[in-house]
């Protein structure tokens, strides 16, 4: 049996009572099944008496354990009872007498109830990117770049140029200049092929430890196509023009893409600023669980771990200042999910089975696997949740449709 004794926002006190009759089934499951596991000098396995079994393992320790159990099983069961949705519990009180029904109160965190604010009357400002004829050309010269040649130079290395090295030991390598040291690029600068230098080896704070005497075997000059017909059908269009055009329409339509997300996170934000909604702490603190995660992962790829990172931060006095931008952050993260729920849920959006596998196909291409491979991966929780997040993503794209007209 459950009751809720007391409700205030989204803390509920629950009360469970368990039968007198539940509790002794359970416990003398309970020591059966201890009879099986533990061995007892004298008895052979499985055929201790249970009241030796108790004695053994103690009966306090024996009741503690009932209690986990108890609260485990018929903790689910009372909530679904009175259509709670929890976030978080735990118990406050509890009481177990000899012959008695358990009795416990668990204080529950529940899922808030969410109000938007008026958001047919919003105004969004983010304004479009306008394709100009500037962006054209520069995108034009990123095409050209990446149909560049290497070609070798006879003349002394510049600024863009490759140099193609070898040291006394034999060991052969190439050093793109634009992007090489300084110091390495001083060196280098003006050396022809065949000409023998010497590269300085410098340390963090900029002093030579040593230098090492290369040889220049070639210097090389990225060559770019013209930008004419030839190019034009190298690469898959009839004329220079048609290229400009296809140019301009990619660029259309990436600005347009960039439109519409910036609209989307624009009334996002505004969602979730005006968002009524009492937001149990256990949400947001899982929030920061999960941020910290990632941080952790992205400092794991350049070799350094979160413990070391947060105590320089407070070495350098910003930690404070961190984890108080930690919990910002995850409030305005809750409060954005929060609001994309809602909204999906207030223009009862739905996602048809054709949308649903095109989206997955798509999905599927972009992480470089197949509709099949996805779908074992994330299993049957990881794809109701995904859906879950398309159909608020779809429910985002209608309300902008809707202040957009």
């Amino acid at each position: 049996m459950a009751e809720i004794l007391e409700r205030s926002g989204y803390r509920v006190l629950l009360k469970v009572e368990v039968p007198a009759e539940t509790v002794q089934n359970r416990y003398q499951a309970m020591l059966s099944e201890y009879q099986r596991r533990v061995r007892i000098p004298g008895f052979r396995p499985g055929k201790a008496p249970l009241k030796v079994v108790e004695a053994r393992l103690g009966k306090e320790e024996l009741r503690a354990e009932l209690k986990e159990r108890l609260v485990d099983e018929t903790y689910p069961q009372a909530v679904a009872e009175l259509s709670l949705i929890p976030v978080a519990a735990r118990v406050v009180e509890e009481r177990l007498e000899e012959g008695q029904p358990f009795v416990y109160v668990a204080e529950v965190e529940t899922y808030p109830e969410v109000k938007l604010p008026d958001w047919r009357g919003f105004t969004l400002e983010a304004k479009a990117l306008e394709v100009t004829e500037e962006m054209v050309d520069k995108a034009l010269e990123e095409l050209r770049a990446k149909y560049a040649e290497l070609v070798p130079v006879e003349r002394g290395a510049e600024e863009k140029d490759h140099v193609f090295l070898e040291t006394e030991e034999g060991a052969q390598f190439p050093v793109d200049l634009e992007k090489a040291l300084p110091h390495v690029r001083e060196a280098l600068l003006g050396r022809r092929a065949g000409e023998e230098t010497l590269v300085p080896v410098k340390d963090e704070e900029g002093r030579t430890l040593r230098e090492v005497r290369v040889k220049v075997l070639e210097v090389k000059t990225l060559q770019y196509p013209g930008l004419d017909e030839e190019f034009a059908k190298t690469v898959g269009v009839e004329s220079l023009e048609d290229l400009r055009s296809k140019v301009r329409q990619s660029l259309e339509a990436e600005a347009k893409r960039q439109h519409q997300e910036a609209l989307k996170e624009e009334l996002l934000q505004k969602l979730a600023q005006g968002l009524e909604a009492e937001i149990p702490p256990s949400m947001v603190r899982q929030e920061e669980r999960h941020l910290l995660e990632h941080l952790a992962e992205d400092l794991a790829r350049t070799g350094v771990r979160l413990e070391d990172y947060l105590k320089s931060l407070k070495e350098k006095g910003e930690y404070e200042k961190f984890v108080e931008d930690l919990k910002k952050a995850s409030l305005d993260r809750v409060k954005k999910a929060l609001a994309k729920e809602k909204l999906a849920e207030e223009l009862a959006t739905e996602l048809s089975e054709e949308e649903w596998q095109a989206y997955l196909q798509a999905l599927a291409r972009s992480l470089g696997t197949s509709v099949e491979g996805l779908k074992a991966e994330l299993k049957e929780q990881g794809l109701a949740r995904l859906k879950a997040q398309r159909i608020q993503e779809k429910a985002l794209e209608e309300a902008v449709r809707i202040l957009s007209a």
